[in-house]
């Protein structure tokens, strides 16, 4: 009696249990969601919606809704102005910190600007220069707290190595000078131009793994061509790839090496190094080594004025001219054979310095946890350059050793720059004849350790780990600076940088899906081994955007695909391959040639009596799909909103039991 009633309970829970699946497939099949189709836009709209998300991504425009026409205005002069927006809450506690940060910078930049005046073969005052007007515009039009301006080593060798290629530096002096003004204008309209056309994804293209490369190299180029100033050489090669040099080194051995020099320059070094280790091991002493290049400076020339040391085969600096910045406005080459040579070193050049300036700029704005505007930053950089080039200076940007010293002095505004700039006045109207003993040897110790810094070991590293591809192009874009050139350099860094694109554009990755037990979900059976295949059923997605360039390889790896599981399904006597589901969430868009890819997949499909399926394709692609009829082809029943639908549609009694 008991046993026949147990039965009885027992057939009732497996008919309740049947019911409920049947009523869940039922609910699921009368609820199932189509693929919606985004409303149709005119050309018109579709090309200002493009133009507005490419140019116009921030909405800059916005301040300026439902404003009168003297608000309108005074906010437009703000934008530009960004200093006459924060300069009404300036208080004497944010320039007590801007007064530290200025001074503090000031004695770093000084000796250092008459060091990186010597990389681009320029006399020691250009450098003073460009740290005395560049980083008055640019507290004027800046919109980063931090950033320090002023000549940098990368971009000073750069420029010195472009310029010699066209000029010699010592023969034809004046004509030099006058095409490192050339060069610094359009550097300056090039990064103006970039932020006023908002075109500043274009330096993006750089990728970051590049860029290490590129600045370690030129880390490393820096250094070795300051041997000649550290060792005393007198006659020292014009090239700059690391056999050239230490042939040049190696040859002066036995009598081109000085060795007061040496004693100097070594001794210093050992000196600014220490002091940049006791920076980094205790934050407090931060000042530490941002002083100590200045504190070498005063030391070595007095030491070489007692001794009279210059006598003895010590090179020195001589003569800084006195007084700020004279015009070089007449000195522009604006026509002449000289115009695209000076252009073209100019864009190059400019390009370079934007990068690092843009870089810089992020970091301490995301370290202090706010934001600034990468076209105004352009348009700042390229303007301070323009005005520059008119006033005796050559390309300035954001220094990295500078605005770190800047961002630990407790910097509060780019008013910092500005005091910073009023002690380089200073220096220019009062103090530059007191460098005339300033041995060459200082300046190159100087260098090598504000250069150290460039070489960032931890992030090539890190590189390596995350990306080989990425680790090739650093490596590339350094032994092609170290070994040949700094052109070459970067000539390599963009073709790997590039090449990265064109590789991830061309070949996607494609991956076979599977079902996670217990759930609808579907994923990449090589990420998720407990991820099984649902027999009968191929699902395939593809990682990419459908293109010109990709679309031939996605219709052929897809078919590639199919084929290694047909044979896999034919060996294990498997149930054959009835149809092929694309998930297409990654599918940003599509053109004609990847719809004329799928077309022609969905032929190929045909003849092997397989049915081609699409899963969840966004607005973009879907709309495409039903303007070029080939959503009509494949059928309107054949596009689903997700993998399970689209599965569950292919083959219902498996999903039932699997639920």
């Amino acid at each position: 009696m008991s046993h026949s009633k147990n039965e009885e309970v027992e057939t009732k829970e497996m008919d309740f249990k049947s019911m409920s699946s049947s009523r869940r497939y039922v609910h699921s099949a009368r609820y199932l969601h189509k693929v919606g189709v985004p409303p149709k836009q005119n050309l018109f709209q579709e090309f200002k919606a493009t133009v507005r998300e490419t140019f116009l991504a921030d909405d800059p425009l916005r301040p300026f809704k439902d404003q009168p026409r003297s608000r309108k205005f005074v906010l437009a002069t703000q934008a530009i102005f960004p200093i006459l927006e924060w300069g009404r809450s300036y208080s004497w506690g944010k320039f007590r910190g801007d007064l530290i940060a200025g001074l503090t910078i000031a004695s770093l930049c000084i000796p250092q600007d008459i060091g990186y005046a010597k990389l681009a073969y320029l006399d020691p005052q250009y450098g003073l220069y460009s740290s005395f007007v560049p980083p008055l515009i640019y507290a004027f039009m800046g919109s980063s707290r931090d950033i320090a301006i002023g000549p940098v080593a990368v971009v000073s060798l750069l420029l010195g190595t472009m310029l010699s290629d066209e000029l010699d530096p010592v023969q034809n002096k004046p004509e030099y000078l006058r095409l490192a003004f050339t060069a610094t204008f359009f550097a300056g309209v090039t990064q103006a131009t970039l932020g006023f056309l908002r075109l500043g994804f274009l330096i993006e293209f750089l990728s970051h793994a590049a860029i290490v490369g590129f600045m370690g190299g030129a880390a490393v180029t820096i250094a070795l061509q300051q041997l000649k100033g550290l060792l005393g050489i007198k006659i020292f090669t014009k090239d700059t790839d690391i056999i050239s040099v230490m042939k040049s080194v190696w040859s002066n051995v036995e009598h081109g090496w000085n060795w007061q020099t040496i004693v100097i320059g070594v001794s210093f070094l050992s000196f600014l190094l220490f002091a940049k280790y006791i920076g980094k091991r205790n934050k407090k002493f931060f000042w530490v080594p941002a002083i100590a290049p200045l504190i070498s400076v005063v030391l070595s020339t007095f030491f070489v004025f007692i001794t009279h040391a210059e006598k003895q085969g010590v090179v020195i600096v001589k003569h800084i001219e006195k007084g700020i910045n004279p015009s070089s406005v007449n000195q522009i080459y604006f026509t002449g054979e000289y115009l695209v040579k000076g252009m073209r070193i100019g864009v190059i050049a400019g390009i370079i310095a934007l990068t690092e300036a843009a870089a810089i700029g992020r970091t301490f704005a995301a370290m202090k946890d706010y934001q600034i505007d990468g076209n105004k930053e352009m348009v700042a950089l390229g303007t301070m350059n323009i005005v520059g080039s008119m006033t005796s200076c050559y390309i300035a940007t954001g220094s990295f050793s500078r605005s770190a010293v800047n961002f630990m002095a407790g910097c509060e505004t780019a008013v910092s720059n500005i005091v910073m700039s009023c002690v380089v006045f200073l220096t220019l109207e009062f103090i530059t004849p007191l460098f005339k003993y300033t041995p060459n040897a200082i300046l190159a110790a100087i260098i090598i350790s504000a250069v150290a810094g460039l070489l960032d070991f931890e992030a090539a590293i890190l590189i390596w780990k995350i990306d080989k591809f990425d680790f090739l192009a650093c490596m590339g874009a350094f032994l092609g600076t170290v070994f040949s050139s700094v052109e070459i350099g970067l000539l390599i860094a963009v073709i790997i940088s590039f090449a990265k694109i064109l590789l991830q554009v061309t070949r996607p990755r494609t991956a076979i899906l599977g079902k996670l037990p217990g759930t609808t979900v579907y994923r990449n059976i090589q990420q998720y081994p407990e991820a099984t295949k649902v027999p009968g059923i191929l699902i395939i997605r593809v990682d990419s955007a459908i293109y010109f360039s990709n679309s031939s390889y996605v219709r052929e790896r897809i078919l590639r695909w199919l084929m290694d599981e047909e044979e896999q399904v034919k060996a294990e006597c498997q149930s054959t391959i009835q149809f092929l589901i694309i998930e297409m969430s990654p599918v940003t868009d599509i053109d004609t040639s990847g719809i004329h890819a799928l077309e022609e997949l969905h032929g190929s499909l045909q003849k092997k009596n397989i049915q081609l399926i699409l899963a969840n394709p966004g607005p973009v692609v879907i709309e495409k799909l039903h303007a070029s009829n080939f959503a009509n082809l494949i059928g309107d029943d054949k596009i689903f909103l997700t993998v399970a639908d689209a599965v569950s549609s292919c083959s219902p009694k498996p999903v039932q039991e699997q639920v």
